[in-house]
């Protein structure tokens, strides 16, 4: 163990991890540290366990992330988050889950052997922080969450300057698949397979991003439209149906287009021509790497989606 790493008392951790609820009550009696960030507090705690990273390192580490989601929201979606660490066996962070009920709360179990570059890598802190942005809605919508959550946290963290635009359509081209219907499926609202809850999510949000930007000469997105949500007092503490989610974004961009997506893919299967898509956006597989088509006719919108924009 490092001289300056956290120790708390072995095998004290149960009441942290038990169940599917964030415990709030356990949270509030540990020792805390006050990150401020735009928009909002994220307090820290770390459940009982031992960590082999210094505190500052961990620290540092929920500051680059919370820097991406500012960079894309404009501002921290919450004015103030519970964020739960779980030391756990191993070297990796091992998921994590987002709450809203008695205000936001992210808890992640993290592996207590993690190195500097886990973290770096790490995905799973934007990803869950995403979540907060978003209204809690009901189960049958999880694909909408997810796939926010799982198309967002990429484009973050490379307008945050933490990932090369590269890496993130290099993975699209190879994960976006995973996200179309099946044999059986009946729609995004319909079907819970983990692929299309996720990833069928994430192509709902790479095809709306595409047509917002059609719509208004490249000058809108889907980062508009969900800042518009979080403007309208739409987070993850509040309720909403998923028909008031996408009007409002809609009207933020002055476009249909989300609920029209949602009235196309949501009741039945609908699937989109995913190699017609990477080649008007001037993707090219090029062995295990990609190569950028910059005169394709999709080309500008798809350096615009990881273009940063402005706060104003």
């Amino acid at each position: 163990m490092l001289a300056s790493a956290i120790s708390f008392r072995a095998g004290a951790q149960s009441e942290y991890m038990q169940g599917g609820r964030m415990p709030y009550d356990a949270f509030d009696r540990l020792a805390r540290t006050d990150l401020e960030v735009p928009g909002g507090t994220i307090r820290v705690a770390f459940a009982p366990g031992d960590i082999a990273l210094s505190k500052e390192k961990l620290l540092d580490w929920i500051k680059m992330s919370a820097r991406a989601v500012t960079t894309y929201y404009g501002r921290f979606p919450v004015k103030s988050l519970r964020l739960l660490l779980v030391p756990v066996d191993g070297a990796r962070i091992r998921g994590g889950t987002t709450w809203g009920y008695r205000g936001a709360a992210i808890r992640i179990p993290f592996g207590r052997d993690s190195t500097e570059d886990v973290l770096r890598r790490d995905w799973v802190m934007v990803h869950e922080m995403v979540h907060t942005a978003l209204p809690d809605m009901p189960d049958r919508y999880a694909w909408l969450s997810e796939g926010l959550a799982v198309y967002i946290e990429p484009v973050a963290r490379v307008q945050a300057g933490d990932l090369a635009a590269r890496e993130i359509w290099q993975a699209m081209m190879r994960d976006m698949p995973k996200g179309l219907p099946l044999a059986g499926d009946q729609g995004l609202d319909n079907t819970a397979t983990w692929g299309r809850k996720y990833w069928g999510g994430a192509l709902f949000c790479l095809l709306a991003d595409i047509e917002i930007r059609k719509a208004t000469d490249n000058r809108l997105g889907l980062q508009d439209a969900m800042r518009g949500v979080l403007a309208a007092g739409g987070n993850h503490e509040q309720d909403w149906p998923i028909e008031r989610i996408l009007a409002t974004a809609d009207k933020a961009v002055g476009v249909d287009v989300l609920t029209r997506l949602h009235d196309e893919m949501g009741p039945k299967p609908v699937t989109p021509d995913l190699a017609a898509l990477w080649r008007d956006l001037g993707l090219k597989r090029a062995g295990e790497d990609i190569e950028f088509d910059d005169t394709a006719p999709l080309a500008a919108i798809r350096k615009a989606i990881t273009e940063p924009r402005s706060n104003d």
